[in-house]
């Protein structure tokens, strides 16, 4: 898939910019993260303007502004059609994944929407759940303006920092969001053990 996508520094710079907002946007608003990351091509983007092909300011604008709209539109999404989307999940992996995601959303709340877009899958599917779960919108606003904004902010100069060797970048991404989610579940199951321990 990396190979496929890399085929993009090779576009006109409208080119580039359309596919990263498409694709950025759709993830979390249409859960084409579940088949497609965003952080491969916001990264493929940065790379694209570390090799002269499009503007490093127009990617990162596009990148944030695409992120954040696609995340409201799946807090939207959610809000309505959130369990009629989620019960189309049936792959084993990614329901362990929404499960510990869900727990983490109301452990953590706003935390867990920040850490959820440094999370591969689970970035596609955290604004539907925090819509779904009933966090207020400015709530879920103002978390995801930190999330989203850092995501596409480091994953955008984290490929233009690379340029050609932006498939390193994507891999790095990959295992920081696999971290991440352990990290989230741990402190879960730690957290519920100290409330149960607590209250005997």
């Amino acid at each position: 898939m990396t190979d496929l996508l890399g085929t993009l520094l090779d576009q006109p710079p409208w080119l580039i910019l359309t596919v990263s907002a498409l694709v950025v946007f759709g993830e979390c608003a249409l859960f084409v993260g579940m088949v497609l990351p965003g952080e491969t091509v916001a990264v493929l983007a940065g790379a694209a303007a570390a090799l002269g092909r499009t503007s490093l300011v127009w990617v990162v604008v596009v990148v944030l502004a695409a992120a954040l709209i696609g995340d409201n539109v799946g807090y939207a999404v959610g809000r309505r059609y959130g369990p009629r989307l989620h019960s189309r999940v049936t792959q084993p992996a990614r329901l362990a994944r929404l499960a510990a995601a869900e727990e983490a959303l109301v452990r953590r709340g706003g935390v867990a929407v920040v850490v959820g877009r440094w999370t591969p899958f689970v970035r596609s599917v955290m604004p539907s759940m925090a819509g779904m779960s009933g966090m207020p919108w400015s709530r879920f606003l103002l978390w995801d303006l930190l999330g989203a904004g850092s995501w596409s902010v480091v994953s955008v100069l984290a490929g233009y920092g690379a340029g050609k060797s932006y498939e390193k970048v994507v891999d790095w991404f990959g295992t920081v969001g696999a971290v991440l989610l352990g990290v989230v579940i741990v402190a879960g199951v730690a957290a519920w053990s100290w409330r149960r321990t607590a209250s005997v």
